[in-house]
Formats: structure tokens, sequence, C-alpha cells
């Protein structure tokens, strides 16, 4: 379900009707756009690239230093079941946070693609909700996907009715940074 552009926002901007497009698709081509924006952002989140249990205590450590403190409330996705939850945090160190889970024994497992931990009520999504730079990247983005999929031959036609078949490519998201420019995770830059 899309978090920061509606169906029918992006109905309106396409000029399109609801029987020639369902919600349910308009909805996949706003997740797939927010999914290229959002994780460029600033937000409560850091990447997991390994794991372990060990004695019921989870382990998950992060690829950057986070900023979890203990009696957090950590949403873990991507991750192997039972990983993958809502946990509280018992413990901190700059690169690995722990919680409680019962389960059996399992040593250090990198993962790939790597998981994610973000604070319970503070992922992008929810910090974004109401942003209208973030809001408009997200359409931006949206219109592009729309395009590129109804296009003959992936083929799109510019106003100036020149064939630009790399608009899905790198500069998808050059288009819309200065609208993000200053929600931008720098510190994802760098890795």
């Amino acid at each position: 379900m899309p978090a920061i552009v509606t169906a029918s926002q992006l109905r309106t901007v396409l000029g399109v009707s609801v029987s020639l497009y369902s919600d349910a698709y308009l909805d996949e081509i706003i997740n797939t756009a927010e999914a290229v924006i959002l994780p460029m952002l600033v937000a409560n989140t850091s990447a997991i690239n390994a794991y372990k249990l060990d004695n019921n205590v989870a382990f998950y450590y992060t690829q950057r230093e986070h900023h979890f403190v203990k009696g957090q409330s950590i949403i873990v996705t991507g991750l192997p079941a039972p990983f993958s939850a809502t946990i509280t945090v018992v413990d901190v160190t700059a690169y690995h946070f722990t919680a409680a889970l019962t389960s059996a024994n399992v040593t250090v497992r990198e993962i790939i693609p790597m998981g994610t931990a973000t604070l319970s009520g503070y992922s992008a999504a929810d910090i974004y909700a109401t942003s209208a730079p973030i809001e408009s990247a997200v359409l931006a983005v949206s219109v592009e996907v729309f395009q590129s999929r109804v296009a003959a031959g992936g083929q799109i036609e510019g106003v100036d009715f020149a064939s630009t078949p790399y608009r899905m490519g790198r500069s998808l998201t050059n288009r819309v940074s200065t609208l993000l420019q200053p929600f931008l995770d720098v510190e994802t830059v760098c890795q």
C-alpha cells in the first residue's frame, strides 16, 4: 500500500480513468516509485548485514553505526524467521544491537541482500508522508514508471517528439534530485 501518493492522485496527474487503469495497477507503480525514492532519504533505519542467535539472545549486526537505544521497538525485515519481527532492543554497541528471541542457536550468518532495522513509527514513509517535495518526487517517478510500462517498445516520446529510451536509467533519480536534496541520507553515499 503506497504511503506518500494515492492512486487517485496519480490518476489525476496521468489523466486516466479508473475503468482504464485500476487502483491496484497504479498502486503497484507508486510502490515501485516509493521503493526508488524512500531508501535514499534520512530515516531511523539501518542495514543489517549479519545476524546470530546465542542462548536466546539475537544479535543484529549493522552495516554502519546505528542510533538505536536500549528499550526501543525496532521492526526488523528481510531476515529469515524468526529474526524478522518487531523486537525490543536489550543491549547496544555502535555496530550491533541485541534482543531476546527464543529459538535454537544460529551461528553468525551474513545476509545478502541486507535486511533492515527501522525504529517503529519512524520509517521514511512515516516521516515524509506529508512532505510536498517528496510527494512531487514520488509522483514524477511514478509517471516515468507508468510511461515506461505503457509506451510501445519501452520508447517514451518527450514533449519535443524525441524518442528517449533511457528514461528509467540512472538519470531517473537525477531528475528529482533537487527536490530530494534536503532529505538525502548522505551517510549512505560514502559506503
